[in-house]
């Protein structure tokens, strides 16, 4: 049950998006003050979705016996979602990079909300920023849902989702522990890093919920075949 959860956690904590985010942040004016409240509301907004997506899920009892096939049909379901938003972040990226090629006008681009909230990083932008980068994916609530229809007793439930929390905000909190350890190495690997996640970020998240959604899919359609 952790491991099948962890996987999912894992494949939602790839956000180049969030990396990069936290890269513009680390070379602010208040590198500490502004990374800390951009991890803070990174994990404000992770664990507020996963209480409440265990919830909601324990209540309608899906964790129960008589809840397998509602179970397995909200899996499927996660995974159609992810696959369909797979496709559309590769359309809208193609239609980017088509635009792209016919004009060099960035002025659009600068318009975008994460644009403004990184243009004067503070904390105030910064926690705002990490609850919108961090807002509830189909494969983090895939994660949740291992958990939330296992028969795990309460503590394993507990360690299970501090786990899936833990891992869903990745991307956040290894640089920050890096930065505090090694400010100038961490701050150099991260820039020097940004062009390569400028160009491959968007084909990575693609890639990494194409993954979850195929998964989600086979594993919904087979427990509803009563194969699982």
């Amino acid at each position: 049950m952790l491991f099948q959860a962890a996987g999912f956690a894992i494949l939602a904590a790839i956000s180049p998006a969030a990396l990069l985010v936290m890269a513009v942040f680390l070379s602010s004016a208040e590198p500490r003050r502004v990374a800390v409240t951009y991890t803070l509301g990174a994990f404000v907004m992770t664990v507020v979705v996963a209480i409440a997506a265990l919830f909601i899920i324990r209540t309608a009892g899906l964790n129960l016996p008589h809840g397998h096939d509602p179970r397995y049909g909200l899996r499927l379901g996660l995974g159609v979602l992810a696959l369909a938003g797979a496709v559309f972040l590769r359309l809208r990226h193609r239609a980017a990079s088509k635009d792209s090629s016919k004009s060099e006008d960035t002025s659009k681009t600068g318009k975008g909300l994460m644009s403004r909230l990184t243009a004067h990083p503070s904390p105030r932008t910064a926690f705002i920023a990490g609850l919108i980068l961090f807002a509830p994916s189909a494969t983090f609530l895939a994660a949740v849902q291992v958990i939330a229809t296992s028969n795990a007793s309460v503590a394993e439930t507990v360690v299970g989702i501090l786990i899936v929390v833990a891992l869903g905000v990745l991307l956040v909190w290894v640089p920050l522990i890096a930065f505090f350890a090694a400010p100038a190495a961490t701050t150099r690997v991260l820039a020097a890093s940004n062009d390569w996640l400028r160009t491959h970020g968007k084909k990575i998240a693609v890639a990494a919920l194409a993954v979850a959604g195929l998964i989600l899919i086979v594993n919904g359609a087979l427990g509803l075949a009563g194969v699982l």
